[in-house]
């Protein structure tokens, strides 16, 4: 399993983080791509998802469903189609504030969002790939798009929520395999 994890820390209170979070078709707008995202339930576990993507010369359907919720500290989720994919996002609330919390901050959590996938789990049938690409091509070009696109989403999410434009430090918990 290839394993993706992004932190940063958001200098809100959980229960304000977790209700943003848990607004998924709103990751669209914080996607360079994830096109649309259509909804089927409530937020709450057996919600499903389609969530359109394109990259490259590829478009693609990911259906997932929320397995399990923690309210205010975990959203927990399945790709239920095509590929062996697990994640959630988890909030920590933080004891102290950081020294570089901003001045008008009362609290700060970390936020963190992490993806364990089986990149071997795809095959070129479940995908429409263009004439002469291979999927093994394919994966191996994707891995650090879908680094870098959980690293924009994650500093785009912060600067909404917060309500403001700031630099966001990013920690980098896992990479991808080779």
């Amino acid at each position: 399993m290839d394993e993706i994890a992004v932190s940063t820390v958001v200098y809100l209170p959980p229960e304000d983080i977790y209700e943003f979070l848990v607004d998924f078709p709103r990751y669209a707008d914080y996607s360079k791509h994830l096109r649309d995202v259509r909804q089927s339930g409530d937020g709450s576990p057996g919600t499903r998802y389609a969530l359109y993507f394109s990259w490259w010369k590829l478009t693609y359907t990911a259906e997932s469903k929320v397995t399990d919720v923690t309210p205010p500290t975990r959203i927990d989720w399945t790709i239920t189609k095509d590929v062996h994919a697990v994640g959630r996002w988890r909030v920590e609330e933080l004891d102290d504030l950081p020294d570089e919390a901003p001045s008008d901050a009362d609290t700060a959590c970390r936020v963190f969002f992490e993806v364990e996938y089986d990149p071997d789990s795809v095959s070129a049938g479940d995908i429409d790939l263009p004439r002469f690409v291979s999927l093994g091509w394919v994966i191996d070009k994707l891995r650090p798009v879908l680094q870098k696109e959980a690293e924009r989403i994650v500093e785009r999410i912060v600067a909404d929520i917060e309500g403001r434009p700031r630099r966001v430090e990013l920690t980098i918990h896992a990479k991808p395999g080779p």
